[in-house]
Order: structure tokens, then C-alpha cells, then sequence
């Protein structure tokens, strides 16, 4: 019988996991992905000879699209933008999670399924927890570590404050999962769709190390499992069960967050 998983164990991989996810995160909140912001100023100076209402109107409906980096962000709540995340990037991280299960049953007998599901999912919570205010660490690992693994972590175990946390080989952990995410950024001088899928699949090898826990986090129901065994369709059943499973994530996360505030 393999050795039962600590929590010391469970932190040690998260702590630099959610430190990654904090990258990609900033990527697509802030630095306006969708290019919004950016033409927004350039119609402006465009239209400067446009009368001033239709000049409003073309600029208000080019800023009132809700997604990062747009005003009408900015005006939405926390749970509006948490819902945001779960529709739009939720979707995206479920399909790549899907991809695996074209193999079908043999697909499924691999971690790669677990890995990226759960990277996917925590992903989702550490966005979460952003849009509730909650950039700590420790709170994110806590919050993961209750959501997918149904566990009560210590939060000066989550916070690093123990004998056996090594902070060097954190940080070293966390260089290697951005390490597409800071290339792109030298190159490109932001974020690329690339480099985000890349992190996302360094994330998921991860958790490798707590391949065990994963089988516990949320996923889809009987029957989507029962669809995922079945070679090609198999990725539908996949996809479907992610979906499910991601929605289980979302609720539960705004549970623990609305009773751990900031």
C-alpha cells in the first residue's frame, strides 16, 4: 500500500502551483488581452472630428464589452466577474482537458485526465479568489486543498511557516512552471495563447506528485465517465464531465471563500 499523503505534502505542491497561476491570471486581467483598452484610445484620436454624441456611443459600446481590461470590468462585481471566468475560461480549460479522452479507456488509465482536469480547476479557484480579494498564498492552497482534495489545511502549515519548507526550491519550482509565460513576455511583450497552454500542461505535471488526491476532485457524473471510456466520443463525454465538475469547483469555492473573507 502506497504511503498516505500529508498535508505537508499537498502544500509543497501547491505553493508553487498557485504562485504560477498568479502570472497567467495577471495576463488576462490586467494587461487588457483583448487589445479593448488599447482601441479604445486609438479610435478616440480617430474620431476626433466626429460629433460628440455619436463619438460616445461608438466609444461606449467598444469599452462596454464584458471582459478584462474593459471599464465595464471594472464596473462588475466580484461575483459577476467569478461568473465570468467559470463560462468563458472554464470552457476553454475544459475542452484542452477533454483532448485526452480520444484515446478512451486507455486514455483514462494515464494521470493525464487528473492532472490537467485538476490543474484546470485550480486554476478556476485561484481567478476566484481574485475577483474575492484573496492573493494569499497560503489562503489560495487552502482554499484548493478544501475544495478538490476535502482537506482542512493549517494555515501556517499553507503559509509556509514550517520546519520543512524550502523557499529556495519553491522559488526555482515556480521559475520552471512560468517559464513559457516569461519567454513570451521577452519576446512578445505579453502573454501569449501559446504560452498559456504550455503553463497549463506544465501546472497539470505538477500535481503529479499528489496523483492520489486527485482522484478526489470534483468531476462530471456517472454518465459522463460511462461516455469518456468510448474511443473518439469519449472526448465529448470528457468535455461534458469537466464541465460538470468545474460548476461543483465554482460553488464550493465561493462557499469557502464567502466564510474566509480577505
Amino acid at each position: 500500500m502506497a504511503e498516505a499523503i500529508s498535508d505537508a505534502n499537498v502544500v509543497a505542491v501547491l505553493r508553487p502551483f498557485v504562485r504560477a497561476c498568479g502570472p497567467m491570471l495577471d495576463a488576462l486581467r490586467e494587461s487588457d488581452p483583448f487589445g479593448l483598452q488599447a482601441r479604445a484610445r486609438r479610435e478616440e484620436d480617430e474620431l476626433a472630428g466626429v460629433e460628440p454624441g455619436l463619438k460616445d456611443k461608438l466609444l461606449n459600446g467598444l469599452t462596454s464589452v464584458k471582459v478584462p481590461g474593459t471599464a465595464a470590468w471594472a464596473g462588475m462585481t466580484g461575483y459577476q466577474r467569478s461568473s465570468w471566468w467559470m463560462n468563458r475560461v472554464g470552457r476553454f480549460t475544459a475542452l484542452v482537458t477533454s483532448i485526452p479522452g480520444l484515446g478512451g479507456a486507455l486514455a483514462d488509465r494515464l494521470p493525464v485526465q487528473d492532472t490537467l482536469g485538476a490543474a484546470s480547476q485550480g486554476l478556476l479557484l485561484c481567478a476566484l479568489a481574485g475577483e474575492y480579494g484573496v492573493t494569499d498564498v497560503g489562503a489560495r492552497v487552502r482554499l484548493i486543498a478544501w475544495v478538490l482534495f476535502e482537506r482542512d489545511i493549517d494555515p501556517e502549515l499553507a503559509a509556509g511557516r514550517h520546519a520543512q519548507h524550502d523557499e529556495a526550491a519553491e522559488e526555482t519550482e515556480t521559475a520552471k512552471l512560468t517559464e513559457e509565460l516569461a519567454e513570451a513576455e521577452r519576446k512578445h511583450g505579453k502573454a501569449t495563447l501559446k504560452a498559456c497552454a504550455g503553463t497549463l500542461w506544465r501546472l497539470g505535471r505538477a500535481l503529479l506528485g499528489i496523483t492520489e488526491e486527485l482522484e478526489k476532485r470534483p468531476r462530471g457524473r456517472l454518465f459522463h465517465r460511462a461516455l469518456g471510456l468510448l474511443p473518439v466520443v469519449g472526448a465529448a463525454g470528457d468535455y461534458l464531465g469537466e464541465r460538470s465538475g468545474l460548476r461543483v469547483v465554482w460553488k464550493r469555492g465561493h462557499e469557502w471563500l464567502t466564510t474566509h473573507p480577505a
